[in-house]
Protein backbone atom coordinates (compact mmCIF):
# COMPACT_ATOMS: atom_id res chain seq x y z
CA UNK A 1 0.00 0.00 0.00
CA UNK A 2 0.92 3.63 -0.58
CA UNK A 3 2.26 5.52 2.87
CA UNK A 4 -0.23 5.50 5.33
CA UNK A 5 1.31 7.45 7.88
CA UNK A 6 -1.35 9.11 10.68
CA UNK A 7 0.09 12.88 9.05
CA UNK A 8 -0.86 11.83 5.75
CA UNK A 9 -4.26 9.65 7.08
CA UNK A 10 -5.18 13.19 9.01
CA UNK A 11 -4.58 15.31 5.83
CA UNK A 12 -6.61 13.57 3.60
CA UNK A 13 -9.40 13.99 6.66
CA UNK A 14 -9.20 17.55 6.46
CA UNK A 15 -9.46 17.92 2.91
CA UNK A 16 -12.21 15.54 2.32
CA UNK A 17 -14.18 17.11 5.63
CA UNK A 18 -14.09 20.77 3.90
CA UNK A 19 -15.36 19.37 0.53
CA UNK A 20 -18.32 17.62 2.73
CA UNK A 21 -19.21 20.68 4.27
CA UNK A 22 -19.10 22.68 1.40
CA UNK A 23 -19.87 20.55 -2.08
CA UNK A 24 -23.20 20.89 -2.92
CA UNK A 25 -24.37 20.79 -6.38
CA UNK A 26 -24.83 16.39 -6.52
CA UNK A 27 -22.34 14.05 -8.28
CA UNK A 28 -21.38 16.28 -11.30
CA UNK A 29 -20.61 19.06 -9.23
CA UNK A 30 -18.44 16.98 -6.75
CA UNK A 31 -16.37 15.61 -9.58
CA UNK A 32 -15.25 18.77 -10.05
CA UNK A 33 -14.76 20.34 -7.11
CA UNK A 34 -12.34 17.09 -6.22
CA UNK A 35 -10.64 17.80 -9.95
CA UNK A 36 -9.71 21.48 -8.70
CA UNK A 37 -8.26 20.47 -4.96
CA UNK A 38 -6.73 17.33 -6.36
CA UNK A 39 -5.56 18.03 -9.74
CA UNK A 40 -5.39 21.30 -9.90
CA UNK A 41 -4.52 22.79 -6.35
CA UNK A 42 -2.43 19.90 -4.75
CA UNK A 43 -1.49 17.37 -7.86
CA UNK A 44 -2.48 14.20 -6.13
CA UNK A 45 -2.83 12.90 -9.81
CA UNK A 46 -2.50 13.94 -13.32
CA UNK A 47 -5.53 15.27 -15.16
CA UNK A 48 -5.37 12.35 -17.67
CA UNK A 49 -5.29 9.40 -14.37
CA UNK A 50 -7.90 12.03 -12.70
CA UNK A 51 -10.14 11.02 -15.84
CA UNK A 52 -9.19 7.84 -16.03
CA UNK A 53 -10.26 7.07 -12.36
CA UNK A 54 -13.79 8.92 -12.97
CA UNK A 55 -14.29 6.74 -15.51
CA UNK A 56 -13.81 3.50 -14.02
CA UNK A 57 -16.39 4.70 -11.40
CA UNK A 58 -18.94 5.70 -13.56
CA UNK A 59 -18.92 2.06 -15.11
CA UNK A 60 -19.07 0.59 -11.12
CA UNK A 61 -22.41 0.50 -9.48
CA UNK A 62 -23.17 3.06 -6.48
CA UNK A 63 -22.59 6.71 -6.34
CA UNK A 64 -19.31 7.52 -8.50
CA UNK A 65 -18.31 10.40 -6.84
CA UNK A 66 -17.83 9.07 -3.44
CA UNK A 67 -16.14 5.90 -4.84
CA UNK A 68 -13.41 8.56 -6.58
CA UNK A 69 -13.08 10.41 -2.90
CA UNK A 70 -12.60 6.46 -1.46
CA UNK A 71 -9.96 5.82 -4.58
CA UNK A 72 -7.86 9.30 -3.74
CA UNK A 73 -7.32 8.43 -0.02
CA UNK A 74 -6.40 4.81 -0.76
CA UNK A 75 -3.85 6.34 -3.03
CA UNK A 76 -2.78 9.03 -0.74
CA UNK A 77 -2.70 7.06 2.53
CA UNK A 78 -3.56 4.21 2.43
CA UNK A 79 -6.69 2.06 3.98
CA UNK A 80 -7.17 4.42 6.73
CA UNK A 81 -6.64 7.33 3.95
CA UNK A 82 -9.91 5.43 2.02
CA UNK A 83 -11.84 5.06 4.88
CA UNK A 84 -11.13 8.77 6.29
CA UNK A 85 -12.01 10.65 2.83
CA UNK A 86 -15.34 8.45 2.84
CA UNK A 87 -16.17 9.16 6.61
CA UNK A 88 -15.08 12.89 6.15
CA UNK A 89 -16.97 13.03 2.82
CA UNK A 90 -20.56 11.39 3.52
CA UNK A 91 -20.99 12.33 7.44
CA UNK A 92 -21.79 16.13 7.51
CA UNK A 93 -24.66 15.28 5.09
CA UNK A 94 -25.62 12.33 7.12
CA UNK A 95 -25.66 13.88 10.25
CA UNK A 96 -28.41 16.88 8.79
CA UNK A 97 -30.34 14.05 7.52
CA UNK A 98 -30.99 12.19 10.65
CA UNK A 99 -31.84 15.59 12.16
CA UNK A 100 -34.16 16.43 9.03
CA UNK A 101 -35.82 13.19 9.82
CA UNK A 102 -36.25 13.56 13.25
CA UNK A 103 -37.24 17.11 12.37
CA UNK A 104 -40.12 15.05 9.83
CA UNK A 105 -41.33 12.85 12.27
CA UNK A 106 -42.09 15.49 14.96
CA UNK A 107 -44.27 17.43 12.19
CA UNK A 108 -47.35 14.86 11.79
CA UNK A 109 -49.19 13.84 8.73
CA UNK A 110 -46.71 15.52 5.82
CA UNK A 111 -49.59 14.75 2.84
CA UNK A 112 -51.07 18.62 3.22
CA UNK A 113 -47.64 20.82 4.09
CA UNK A 114 -46.66 22.75 1.80
CA UNK A 115 -42.84 23.25 2.37
CA UNK A 116 -43.28 19.16 1.58
CA UNK A 117 -45.23 20.09 -2.11
CA UNK A 118 -42.13 22.64 -2.12
CA UNK A 119 -39.08 20.20 -1.60
CA UNK A 120 -41.15 17.58 -4.13
CA UNK A 121 -41.44 20.68 -6.61
CA UNK A 122 -37.56 21.24 -6.34
CA UNK A 123 -36.68 17.59 -7.21
CA UNK A 124 -37.99 17.49 -10.32
CA UNK A 125 -35.52 20.57 -11.04
CA UNK A 126 -32.59 19.29 -9.87
CA UNK A 127 -33.34 16.27 -11.64
CA UNK A 128 -34.02 18.04 -15.02
CA UNK A 129 -30.98 20.06 -14.45
CA UNK A 130 -29.02 16.96 -14.13
CA UNK A 131 -30.57 14.70 -16.78
CA UNK A 132 -30.18 17.67 -19.62
CA UNK A 133 -26.66 18.47 -18.55
CA UNK A 134 -25.69 14.60 -18.76
CA UNK A 135 -27.57 14.29 -22.06
CA UNK A 136 -25.01 16.48 -23.57
CA UNK A 137 -22.28 15.10 -22.28
CA UNK A 138 -22.70 11.53 -22.80
CA UNK A 139 -25.87 11.21 -25.06
CA UNK A 140 -24.59 14.18 -27.79
CA UNK A 141 -24.81 12.16 -31.02
CA UNK A 142 -27.15 9.87 -32.97
CA UNK A 143 -26.48 6.54 -31.97
CA UNK A 144 -25.56 7.64 -27.82
CA UNK A 145 -28.57 8.92 -28.19
CA UNK A 146 -30.59 6.30 -29.12
CA UNK A 147 -28.99 4.00 -26.16
CA UNK A 148 -30.45 6.69 -23.63
CA UNK A 149 -33.75 6.89 -25.58
CA UNK A 150 -34.14 3.07 -25.40
CA UNK A 151 -33.44 2.41 -22.07
CA UNK A 152 -35.41 4.70 -20.72
CA UNK A 153 -38.40 3.90 -22.91
CA UNK A 154 -37.96 -0.17 -20.96
CA UNK A 155 -37.45 1.43 -17.75
CA UNK A 156 -40.80 2.99 -17.73
CA UNK A 157 -42.57 -0.12 -20.21
CA UNK A 158 -40.89 -2.53 -17.23
CA UNK A 159 -40.61 -1.07 -13.89
CA UNK A 160 -38.45 -3.08 -11.96
CA UNK A 161 -35.06 -2.61 -10.58
CA UNK A 162 -33.77 -5.70 -12.29
CA UNK A 163 -34.68 -3.77 -15.20
CA UNK A 164 -31.84 -0.97 -14.59
CA UNK A 165 -29.35 -3.68 -14.55
CA UNK A 166 -30.63 -5.04 -18.03
CA UNK A 167 -30.39 -1.42 -19.35
CA UNK A 168 -26.69 -0.69 -18.36
CA UNK A 169 -25.47 -4.29 -19.55
CA UNK A 170 -27.43 -3.73 -22.85
CA UNK A 171 -26.07 -0.05 -22.90
CA UNK A 172 -22.29 -1.77 -22.20
CA UNK A 173 -22.59 -4.21 -25.35
CA UNK A 174 -24.32 -1.75 -27.88
CA UNK A 175 -21.31 0.49 -27.18
CA UNK A 176 -19.10 -2.32 -27.50
CA UNK A 177 -21.07 -2.79 -31.01
CA UNK A 178 -21.86 -0.02 -32.40
CA UNK A 179 -20.06 3.28 -31.19
CA UNK A 180 -16.32 4.00 -32.99
CA UNK A 181 -13.01 3.60 -30.73
CA UNK A 182 -12.01 6.69 -28.55
CA UNK A 183 -9.79 8.73 -30.14
CA UNK A 184 -7.83 9.74 -27.08
CA UNK A 185 -5.84 6.18 -25.55
CA UNK A 186 -4.40 6.54 -22.17
CA UNK A 187 -0.66 6.74 -21.91
CA UNK A 188 0.95 4.88 -19.64
CA UNK A 189 2.58 8.00 -18.03
CA UNK A 190 -1.04 9.10 -16.27
CA UNK A 191 -2.04 5.94 -14.77
CA UNK A 192 -3.46 5.57 -11.36
CA UNK A 193 -2.07 3.06 -9.53
CA UNK A 194 -2.63 2.02 -6.08
CA UNK A 195 -0.32 -0.68 -3.93
CA UNK A 196 -3.22 -3.10 -3.65
CA UNK A 197 -2.24 -7.10 -3.74
CA UNK A 198 -4.27 -9.21 -5.70
CA UNK A 199 -5.53 -11.76 -3.47
CA UNK A 200 -7.04 -8.78 -1.36
CA UNK A 201 -8.85 -6.93 -4.51
CA UNK A 202 -10.21 -10.99 -5.22
CA UNK A 203 -11.19 -10.99 -1.24
CA UNK A 204 -12.95 -7.84 -1.48
CA UNK A 205 -15.00 -8.74 -4.91
CA UNK A 206 -15.64 -12.01 -3.31
CA UNK A 207 -17.05 -10.72 -0.47
CA UNK A 208 -19.19 -7.99 -2.60
CA UNK A 209 -20.72 -11.37 -4.47
CA UNK A 210 -21.21 -13.41 -1.25
CA UNK A 211 -23.16 -10.37 0.65
CA UNK A 212 -25.18 -9.60 -2.50
CA UNK A 213 -26.33 -13.49 -2.90
CA UNK A 214 -26.05 -14.35 0.95
CA UNK A 215 -27.66 -11.28 2.58
CA UNK A 216 -31.00 -12.14 1.33
CA UNK A 217 -31.21 -15.16 2.29
CA UNK A 218 -30.11 -14.29 5.74
CA UNK A 219 -32.91 -11.70 6.14
CA UNK A 220 -35.35 -14.41 5.48
CA UNK A 221 -33.81 -17.05 7.74
CA UNK A 222 -34.16 -14.34 10.41
CA UNK A 223 -37.46 -13.29 9.80
CA UNK A 224 -39.64 -13.58 12.75
CA UNK A 225 -36.58 -13.61 15.04
CA UNK A 226 -35.28 -10.15 16.69
CA UNK A 227 -32.88 -10.02 14.36
CA UNK A 228 -34.92 -9.71 11.42
CA UNK A 229 -35.83 -6.36 11.26
CA UNK A 230 -31.88 -5.28 11.07
CA UNK A 231 -31.22 -7.73 8.72
CA UNK A 232 -33.44 -6.89 6.22
CA UNK A 233 -32.24 -3.23 6.47
CA UNK A 234 -29.25 -4.13 6.01
CA UNK A 235 -30.10 -6.51 3.02
CA UNK A 236 -32.19 -3.30 1.16
CA UNK A 237 -29.52 -0.75 1.18
CA UNK A 238 -26.73 -3.21 0.47
CA UNK A 239 -28.44 -3.95 -2.57
CA UNK A 240 -29.14 -0.78 -3.48
CA UNK A 241 -25.63 0.48 -3.26
CA UNK A 242 -24.70 -2.86 -5.36
CA UNK A 243 -27.02 -2.72 -8.42
CA UNK A 244 -27.69 0.65 -9.07
CA UNK A 245 -25.20 2.69 -11.72
CA UNK A 246 -25.47 6.45 -12.52
CA UNK A 247 -25.22 7.52 -8.62
CA UNK A 248 -27.84 9.32 -6.50
CA UNK A 249 -30.32 10.43 -8.88
CA UNK A 250 -31.29 6.44 -10.24
CA UNK A 251 -31.02 5.12 -6.94
CA UNK A 252 -34.17 6.96 -6.14
CA UNK A 253 -36.72 4.80 -7.93
CA UNK A 254 -34.97 1.46 -6.25
CA UNK A 255 -35.04 2.98 -2.99
CA UNK A 256 -38.59 4.05 -3.83
CA UNK A 257 -39.78 0.71 -4.37
CA UNK A 258 -38.01 -0.87 -1.56
CA UNK A 259 -39.29 1.48 0.90
CA UNK A 260 -42.39 3.11 0.38
CA UNK A 261 -43.41 -0.15 -1.48
CA UNK A 262 -42.55 -2.80 1.27
CA UNK A 263 -44.02 -0.05 3.88
CA UNK A 264 -41.26 1.03 5.77
CA UNK A 265 -41.65 4.55 4.74
CA UNK A 266 -44.43 6.66 3.42
CA UNK A 267 -44.47 8.43 0.27
CA UNK A 268 -44.51 11.58 1.42
CA UNK A 269 -41.58 11.23 4.04
CA UNK A 270 -39.56 9.51 1.14
CA UNK A 271 -39.60 12.95 -1.17
CA UNK A 272 -39.20 14.53 1.64
CA UNK A 273 -36.39 13.05 2.49
CA UNK A 274 -35.23 13.06 -1.38
CA UNK A 275 -35.60 16.62 -1.31
CA UNK A 276 -33.66 17.44 1.56
CA UNK A 277 -30.87 15.45 0.64
CA UNK A 278 -30.53 18.67 -2.51
CA UNK A 279 -30.31 20.90 0.54
CA UNK A 280 -26.94 19.75 2.17
CA UNK A 281 -23.43 18.60 1.03
CA UNK A 282 -22.24 15.90 0.24
CA UNK A 283 -23.19 12.73 -1.90
CA UNK A 284 -26.89 11.82 -2.56
CA UNK A 285 -26.43 8.48 -1.27
CA UNK A 286 -26.86 9.84 2.50
CA UNK A 287 -30.68 9.79 1.81
CA UNK A 288 -30.53 6.03 2.59
CA UNK A 289 -29.60 8.00 6.56
CA UNK A 290 -32.60 9.84 6.32
CA UNK A 291 -34.68 6.55 5.34
CA UNK A 292 -32.89 5.12 7.99
CA UNK A 293 -34.09 6.97 10.57
CA UNK A 294 -37.49 7.09 9.36
CA UNK A 295 -38.23 3.26 9.17
CA UNK A 296 -41.61 2.57 10.68
CA UNK A 297 -40.52 -1.25 11.64
CA UNK A 298 -37.16 -2.34 12.92
CA UNK A 299 -34.39 -0.58 13.93
CA UNK A 300 -34.56 3.54 13.40
CA UNK A 301 -33.58 6.94 14.64
CA UNK A 302 -29.67 6.58 15.24
CA UNK A 303 -29.34 3.01 14.66
CA UNK A 304 -31.46 2.75 11.61
CA UNK A 305 -29.65 5.08 10.28
CA UNK A 306 -26.41 3.91 11.21
CA UNK A 307 -27.49 0.47 9.72
CA UNK A 308 -28.40 2.06 6.10
CA UNK A 309 -25.96 4.26 5.78
CA UNK A 310 -23.07 1.72 5.92
CA UNK A 311 -25.32 -0.70 3.98
CA UNK A 312 -25.45 1.45 1.28
CA UNK A 313 -22.15 2.44 0.83
CA UNK A 314 -20.03 -1.10 1.43
CA UNK A 315 -20.58 -2.29 -2.03
CA UNK A 316 -18.98 0.71 -3.05
CA UNK A 317 -15.91 0.38 -0.82
CA UNK A 318 -15.59 -3.75 -2.19
CA UNK A 319 -15.92 -2.34 -5.30
CA UNK A 320 -13.00 0.02 -5.13
CA UNK A 321 -10.76 -2.34 -3.10
CA UNK A 322 -11.44 -4.69 -5.76
CA UNK A 323 -11.12 -3.35 -9.23
CA UNK A 324 -8.54 -0.73 -9.14
CA UNK A 325 -5.74 -2.99 -9.10
CA UNK A 326 -6.74 -4.85 -12.99
CA UNK A 327 -8.05 -1.51 -13.86
CA UNK A 328 -4.84 -0.68 -15.51
CA UNK A 329 -4.56 -2.99 -17.97
CA UNK A 330 -8.24 -2.68 -18.89
CA UNK A 331 -7.88 1.16 -19.62
CA UNK A 332 -6.77 1.83 -22.57
CA UNK A 333 -8.28 -1.54 -24.44
CA UNK A 334 -10.68 0.31 -27.18
CA UNK A 335 -13.09 -2.61 -26.64
CA UNK A 336 -13.51 -1.64 -22.83
CA UNK A 337 -14.05 2.75 -23.70
CA UNK A 338 -16.50 1.69 -26.27
CA UNK A 339 -18.47 -0.16 -24.03
CA UNK A 340 -18.05 2.55 -20.73
CA UNK A 341 -19.77 5.17 -23.52
CA UNK A 342 -22.32 2.81 -23.84
CA UNK A 343 -23.45 2.67 -20.64
CA UNK A 344 -22.24 6.11 -19.40
CA UNK A 345 -25.60 6.62 -22.26
CA UNK A 346 -27.63 4.20 -20.63
CA UNK A 347 -27.57 5.94 -17.49
CA UNK A 348 -28.76 9.29 -18.59
CA UNK A 349 -31.79 7.11 -19.94
CA UNK A 350 -32.31 5.67 -16.35
CA UNK A 351 -32.23 8.86 -15.03
CA UNK A 352 -34.74 10.31 -17.59
CA UNK A 353 -36.79 7.39 -16.58
CA UNK A 354 -36.58 9.04 -13.16
CA UNK A 355 -37.35 12.02 -13.61
CA UNK A 356 -40.87 11.33 -14.79
CA UNK A 357 -41.25 8.90 -12.53
CA UNK A 358 -41.46 9.29 -9.27
CA UNK A 359 -39.86 12.54 -9.82
CA UNK A 360 -42.23 14.56 -11.79
CA UNK A 361 -45.53 12.48 -11.08
CA UNK A 362 -45.68 12.77 -7.45
CA UNK A 363 -43.66 16.32 -7.51
CA UNK A 364 -45.73 18.07 -10.27
CA UNK A 365 -48.96 16.38 -10.96
CA UNK A 366 -50.04 15.97 -7.75
CA UNK A 367 -49.95 19.03 -6.46
CA UNK A 368 -50.80 20.81 -8.88
CA UNK A 369 -50.31 23.94 -10.91
CA UNK A 370 -48.23 26.00 -7.95
CA UNK A 371 -46.21 23.00 -7.65
CA UNK A 372 -45.33 23.50 -11.84
CA UNK A 373 -44.56 27.17 -11.04
CA UNK A 374 -41.89 26.18 -8.70
CA UNK A 375 -40.55 23.69 -10.24
CA UNK A 376 -40.24 25.67 -13.62
CA UNK A 377 -38.54 28.81 -11.74
CA UNK A 378 -36.08 26.09 -9.97
CA UNK A 379 -35.19 24.71 -13.33
CA UNK A 380 -34.43 28.03 -14.43
CA UNK A 381 -32.72 29.27 -11.62
CA UNK A 382 -30.46 26.26 -11.85
CA UNK A 383 -29.78 25.95 -15.78
CA UNK A 384 -29.91 29.99 -16.90
CA UNK A 385 -28.94 31.62 -13.32
CA UNK A 386 -26.33 29.37 -12.20
CA UNK A 387 -27.96 29.37 -9.01
CA UNK A 388 -26.47 26.47 -6.37
CA UNK A 389 -28.62 23.57 -6.26
CA UNK A 390 -29.33 23.84 -2.68
CA UNK A 391 -30.42 27.17 -2.47
CA UNK A 392 -32.93 26.10 -5.01
CA UNK A 393 -34.48 23.88 -2.82
CA UNK A 394 -34.31 25.91 0.22
CA UNK A 395 -36.29 28.70 -1.44
CA UNK A 396 -38.55 26.08 -3.05
CA UNK A 397 -39.39 24.59 0.80
CA UNK A 398 -39.94 28.19 2.15
CA UNK A 399 -42.10 29.09 -1.09
CA UNK A 400 -44.34 26.11 -0.63
CA UNK A 401 -44.38 26.79 3.28
CA UNK A 402 -45.89 30.60 2.18
CA UNK A 403 -48.16 29.76 -0.88
CA UNK A 404 -48.98 26.10 -1.59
Amino acid sequence: MEDSTPGRTLEVLLVFLRLGLTSFGGPVAHLAYFREAFVERRGWLSERAYADLVALCQFLPGPASSQVGMALGLQRAGFRGMFAAWAAFTLPSAVLLVAAAQGVALAGDLSEAGWVSGLKAAAVAVVAHAVLGMARAHAPDPRRATIAATGMILVLLIPHPAVQVGVIVLAGLAGLLLLPDDESPAGVEDAFTVRIRRRVAVAALTGFGLLLVGLPALAAALAGTVAGPAATLVDLFYRAGALVFGGGHVVLPLLQGETVGTGLVDQEVFLAGYGAAQAVPGPLFTVSSFLGASATSGPSGVLGATIALLAIFLPAGLLVVGTLPFWEALRGAPRVRRALRGVNAGVVGLLAAALYTPVFTAGVLDPGTGALVVAVAGFVALSAWRAPAWAVVLAAGLLGWAVL
